[in-house]
């Protein structure tokens, strides 16, 4: 559908009462819209179906962005339209998610992407924490960080993977930049830099180079540095510009990560009887920890069943099975979903390899 095009010779004012119009407009249909959702949560509740879904969101935004004809751009679109989906959900059901704490962390921040703002967060102090809030119900969700592209993968979340009844329900794959921030608009007078292990990890040739005598506290999290920065003028936090809007705080060098395209994985968790494992999308990853008897070999029987039946490995990551018996856990992130014949092959032969065989989910890939 084309639009046409306004005459040329309208005023300021005549522009703008035509906005408000179109916004007149807008909010009618998107309570329109939402009234539909409510009655879609009644019949969800007397069904006994999960309210969120996320192929169903991906499915609704991705039709959206094919039917878009512009001008506005289709990445724009989704994100308006997934938080249109958010706040209809919200009066269906209230999610709650867990997250790494406080407030302005990335783990928000991919929580944000994934669910829409209108999730109801609840700010755990660490990992643990989320796999703990999420596998006792006090919350429906929780999201993790998984992997790195420069520091690699997140050790405590593989470890805590290993014994969760929670799975992988979706992931998000979120470009980080760290900013250093504090109360004085300046380099200079700073004692100490507080942040998470990771982004200190991160920033490292940047911290040598421009505050090369300046203490480097690890604290919990991000936006737990940004915090704790508010309170002494002495103390510089790393964390997101989010982070420093949330505390006040002058961001006095941006983006100081050493590597331009700083990417982090997070993991969506759930209970299997909150969301059972997502369909097919074509664009799928299935992630399993496995084990195999020490024995000669036994590593490479593993992947013989990948080969035979074409499924292509996307990670491989082994952490000690802290037996004392140089024993070890291998994750494996492959390429597909169990639906797919060739997967489900391969997983049937893998797992008949295997001391020890869990699938710890199968989702979309984060975009």
């Amino acid at each position: 559908m084309s639009h046409a095009p306004l005459p040329p010779d309208l005023t300021l004012a005549e522009l703008r009462d035509r906005i408000d119009a179109l916004d007149s407009q807008l909010l009618r249909l998107l309570n329109d819209r939402a009234l539909v959702a409510e009655a879609v949560g009644e019949l969800k509740k007397r069904e006994g179906t999960p309210y969120f879904r996320p192929d169903r969101v991906a499915q609704v935004i991705g039709k959206i962005q094919t039917a878009n004809p512009g001008p506005l751009k289709s990445n724009h679109v989704a994100a308006v339209w997934r938080e249109i989906m958010s706040a209809c959900l919200a009066l269906e059901s209230p999610q709650r998610v867990a997250v790494l704490g406080p407030e302005g962390t990335f783990t928000e921040q991919a929580a944000i992407e994934f669910f829409g703002g209108a999730a109801d967060m609840m700010y755990c102090a660490n990992f643990d924490e989320v796999f703990h809030a999420t596998a006792a119900g006090s919350a429906q969700y929780g999201v993790v960080g998984v992997e790195n592209s420069v520091e690699g993968v997140v050790t405590r979340s593989l470890d805590l993977f290993l014994h969760t009844p929670c799975h992988i329900v979706g992931e998000v794959s979120l470009l980080i930049r760290h900013n250093l921030m504090r109360t004085e608009n300046s380099l200079a007078g700073i004692e100490a830099v507080l942040a998470h292990p990771q982004a200190l990890a991160q920033c490292q040739g940047w911290l040598s180079k421009h505050l090369p005598h300046v203490e480097r506290r690890p604290v919990s999290s991000n936006a737990e540095g940004a915090r704790l920065a508010a309170t002494n003028p002495a103390w510089a936090g790393i964390a997101s510009e989010r982070a420093a809007t949330q505390f006040g705080l002058h961001i006095v060098s941006h983006a100081i990560q050493d590597d331009a395209y700083n990417r982090t994985r997070f993991a969506v968790i759930a209970l299997p009887q909150t969301l059972a494992m997502p369909a097919a999308t074509g664009h799928d990853c299935t992630s399993l920890v496995v084990s195999v008897p020490n024995q000669p070999g036994a590593v490479h029987d593993l992947l013989m069943p990948l080969k035979t039946h074409g499924v292509s490995m996307t990670r491989f990551e082994s952490r000690p099975a802290k037996t004392g018996q140089w024993e070890y856990y291998f994750y494996i992130d492959l390429d597909g979903h169990p639906s797919q014949p060739h997967v489900a092959a391969a997983l049937q032969e893998l797992r008949a390899l295997c001391a020890f065989y869990k699938v710890l989910g199968a989702y979309a890939v984060g975009k």
